[in-house]
């Protein structure tokens, strides 16, 4: 018997066929007051939002899942379902209901994903809300080609592209930290085993990333006849990747993209090279540790949210550029010193809310009132600044002073057509300011002050008439109308005209009520209306200053970052770094801007000196113990490094930088479990990464090469790829922090390594960290001692120290078998006889043992293991 089909109501056999449009969103479907869902969608937002799941036809054949809310709740209930990884689509009423007989037609306004929103709720205001696209066609394993990429975000028009390797595009999305990534249906696969498993990743056909089509779509965005005024007409691949991405924007409803004014070229060659790895490790943005504080988290003093954004960006891409770099220098040197005109700029700043986004707010036509209000409050608070710092002394702060727009002629366009305290939703009502349209001031007037003029008409009407009992009064049937006894029938004027008869009385119109009542019945309406439309017209002729506004967006957003770094000068004492062409790095007394601000009160930060050249000091090899501070002064080296190259001042007492090109780091121990690879792997394939990359101005930082396998394959990929570092024709500034006291010989052999160490102080039965970098090797590593601070039973660490000695005597595998041997007799018990099956089984277990890989709660499973066999012995 077939099975019967669910009888499909009129309104949902509409949803069905919008749902079956979108089938990868969540329909928000418009009925009356509220947006409803149905089905699978009713159950997932029910669990999301928290509302409540009915059932639409309980126990009919049209049963199914409900859940809705009110569409005035849309902002609330909208950035949870966006921020929970869902696309929602929003399906609204295309007509009013009250004008139909049938059922209102409906359709899908906007489709609102991770990556493309323009909701404050969804988004942060110090960070950007990338929507990508990558595009690898091409791509194999025979051939490095090249990749495509492109970033988008629609909440601040900012429109950037490249191609490069699989190693730059990786670091790309790193840096960029998309909230979506558009990818061809086909390379779904070749994109996860690439890239992984982290990005929301939006699966789209095929066509779409074709050359001619992506060309087409951004020549006719952009309404030019080539792609060479925006630098980027030789990027293929990018080319693909931007077009797919305008493509990706019309599918989700967004047409209004007038903000999107350009297209730039992310150049590689512009800035710092840092790998992803690198980037996680100097924990820019993000810490391995949560808890952590990162130097993000430290440096930013920015005010307004273009600055926090455009910080990000410069952390992410620091300069390579001499003059760039020392012009940044220069007006944080200037704004440090003169603290009275840091100060005033600071707190004009503070009265400027978010231009870029106000603005793409204003061409995608989804502004309100109050914003337009304070995007012109924000303009005017621009003013001072530019009058300010275009007459200072200092020529690039004049500079930037000069580029700021005062966009007179739409400051005083909004301050005209609005009203000062404008509502955020237009339809509240008083959002036109008085004066600013007749018509809407005489219908506000009829509208207050309707009694008023009812009260004067009655009394002229009386005047005229004698009629002492005249009423005027309405009501929903007749509308307007004056009330005259029967009595009074007499005198009623001739220009009256009878509307209702009653027992007692007769009710007329007169032309004079006529007017009044068509005014004041359409009031209210009418107000509507023209606010409406006046607010719609003044927000469409706004997109003009599209370009002007992004423009101080963007310079204010510099000047805020600039004045941020003096302030974290001022506060921190950092100091103006010497940038230069040399390959020379000196750093005194140079400090871990994070570390720093960490310590426990009243506790002083260490400080270090740091000095790296090609011909003399071209690799420091740092020994010294655990916990001592080696990884830190790795780190802190390449942060003042990066600091100095974004154009910030930098934590030390005086620092000499010959600009670097490329920072590379390994350090701490990860894996990539999910990849089939494990710790020595990872630090393999990050080393192979770094020694296949490396240039005369590189700044490389080692830490714990090799310590992933045994202790003597560990020297040996240690000792090599020093020596490689050495030999190699770049002549790379490296510090490698290691624990392999061995490596300190490699003094005598070559010249350009030199050997310092982490001094400790030793006591009686612990070691003091003096967290100082002095020159010279280090012959301990001190292991058992963190052991010990570590709270490990005294019984390990007796037996720790046993070991040490004797495997300290010997150099050579031979001598170490036989001290391991001498070491496991000592350890016979005497109900042993020496041709025992179980000894030789124990001896044999204890040979084949590589020590030097076992781990601590390894050795002692091991040691657990050979005791059970003996108890089992004893007991038999």
């Amino acid at each position: 018997m077939a099975k019967k089909t669910k009888k499909e109501t009129p309104l949902m056999k509409q949803y069905n066929a919008i749902k079956a449009k979108y089938p990868d969103a969540l329909l928000l479907f418009r009925v009356g007051d509220f947006y409803e869902t149905f089905g699978e969608d009713a159950i997932k937002a029910s669990g999301i939002l928290g509302i409540i799941l009915t059932k639409r036809g309980s126990g009919s054949e049209s049963e199914t899942e409900l859940a809705g809310f009110p569409h005035h709740s849309l902002n609330t209930y909208l950035p949870k379902l966006v921020k929970a990884g869902e696309r929602v689509a929003i399906c609204d009423q295309l007509e009013d209901p009250k004008l139909t007989k049938t059922i209102v037609k409906r359709g899908v306004t906007e489709l609102v994903t991770p990556g493309v929103s323009l909701n404050d709720e969804v988004l942060s205001s110090k960070s950007n809300n990338f929507l990508c696209s990558v595009h690898f066609d091409g791509l194999t394993d025979s051939a490095n080609k090249y990749i495509g990429i492109a970033f988008l975000d629609i909440s601040t028009g900012e429109f950037l592209t490249s191609q490069g390797n699989v190693e730059y595009i990786d670091k790309l999305l790193q840096n960029f930290n998309p909230s979506e990534v558009l990818v061809s249906k086909k390379k779904r696969t070749q994109f996860k085993t690439i890239f992984g498993n982290d990005f929301h990743a939006f699966y789209m056909e095929d066509w779409i990333y074709q050359a001619d089509y992506a060309y087409e779509t951004l020549i006719k965005h952009f309404n030019t006849k080539t792609l060479k005024g925006f630098g980027i007409a030789d990027l293929y691949e990018g080319i693909i990747a931007s077009g797919s991405i305008l493509h990706y924007l019309d599918e989700t409803q967004h047409h209004k993209l007038q903000h999107v004014t350009s297209i730039s070229r992310i150049a590689e060659d512009e800035y710092v090279w840092m790998d992803k790895f690198t980037i996680r490790n100097l924990e820019l943005y993000h810490s391995n540790n949560n808890n952590a504080v990162t130097l993000l988290h430290v440096i930013d003093k920015t005010i307004s949210p273009m600055g926090g954004r455009m910080l990000k960006r410069w952390l992410a891409l620091p300069l390579k550029s001499l003059e760039k770099i020392e012009q940044r220098h220069a007006v944080v040197d200037f704004l440090k010193q003169e603290g009275p005109i840091l100060q005033k700029v600071q707190n004009y700043i503070k009265q400027i809310g978010d231009l870029e986004r106000l603005i793409s707010k204003t061409a995608t036509g989804k502004v309100s009132p109050r914003e337009v209000i304070q995007l012109k409050n924000s303009l005017e608070a621009i003013i001072p600044i530019k009058a300010l710092i275009s007459n200072c002394d200092k020529g690039q702060l004049k500079v930037i002073g000069d580029q700021l727009q005062g966009c007179d002629a739409l400051r005083e366009k909004i301050k005209e057509t609005l009203n000062e305290e404008a509502p955020v939703n237009v339809i509240k009502g008083n959002t036109i300011a008085m004066g600013f349209s007749s018509e809407l001031d005489e219908l506000r007037h009829l509208s207050k002050s309707g009694k008023a003029y009812l009260d004067e008409m009655l009394e002229r009407e009386t005047e005229r008439t004698g009629i002492s009992s005249l009423k005027i009064a309405s009501n929903n049937v007749f509308g307007y109308y004056i009330e005259v006894r029967n009595t009074h029938k007499d005198k009623v004027p001739d220009d009256w005209v009878r509307k209702q008869t009653l027992v007692s009385a007769e009710r007329y119109i007169t032309e004079e009520l006529k007017i009044y009542e068509a005014k004041i019945l359409g009031a209210e309406e009418r107000i509507l209306a023209i606010e409406q439309h006046l607010f719609a017209a003044l927000v469409t002729w706004m997109n003009r200053y599209i370009k002007e506004v992004q423009q101080n967006a963007h310079i204010i957003g510099q000047l805020d970052c600039l004045c941020g770094f003096a302030q974290l000068a001022n506060e921190n004492h950092y100091v103006y770094p010497t940038i230069n062409h040399s390959f020379e790095l000196s750093i005194q007394d140079g400090r871990h801007p994070v570390i720093e601000k960490q310590l426990p009160l009243g506790e002083t930060y260490i400080t270090n000196d740091v000095f790296l050249d090609r011909d003399s000091q071209q690799i420091i090899m740092i020994t010294g113990p655990n916990m001592s501070g080696k990884s830190a002064i790795l780190r802190q080296t390449a942060l003042i490094v990066l600091l100095a190259q974004i154009g910030s001042f930098v934590p030390a007492e005086h620092a000499t930088i010959g600009v670097v090109d490329k920072i590379f780091t390994r350090v701490g121990a990860s894996d990539n479990i999910s990849m089939g690879e494990s710790t020595f792997m990872v630090e393999m394939n990050e080393t192979a990464s770094i020694l296949n990359n490396i240039s005369d101005r590189s700044l490389v930082l080692l830490d714990e090469i090799g310590r992933g396998t045994s202790t003597y394959d560990g020297i040996s990929i240690a000792w090599a790829i020093s020596e490689y570092l050495h030999e190699h024709p770049a002549r790379p500034k490296t510090l490698f922090a290691t624990h392999y006291h061995e490596l300190n010989e490699m003094t005598e052999t070559f010249d350009r390594i030199k050997n310092f160490n982490v001094s400790v102080k030793e006591l009686k039965d612990n070691v003091l960290f003096l967290r100082k970098l002095v020159e010279g090797g280090s012959a301990h590593s001190f292991g058992i001692h963190v052991a010990k601070m570590a709270g490990m039973p005294q019984q390990v660490l007796f037996k720790a120290n046993k070991i040490l000695k004797k495997l300290e005597q010997s150099h050579s595998s031979e001598e170490l078998t036989d001290k391991v041997k001498s070491l496991n007799n000592d350890m016979q018990l005497s109900f042993f006889n020496l041709d025992d099956p179980l000894l030789e089984n124990i001896k044999e277990e204890i040979l084949h043992t590589d020590i030097d890989t076992l781990t601590p709660v390894e050795a002692l499973m091991k040691l657990n293991e050979i005791k059970r066999m003996l108890v089992k012995k004893k007991q038999a």
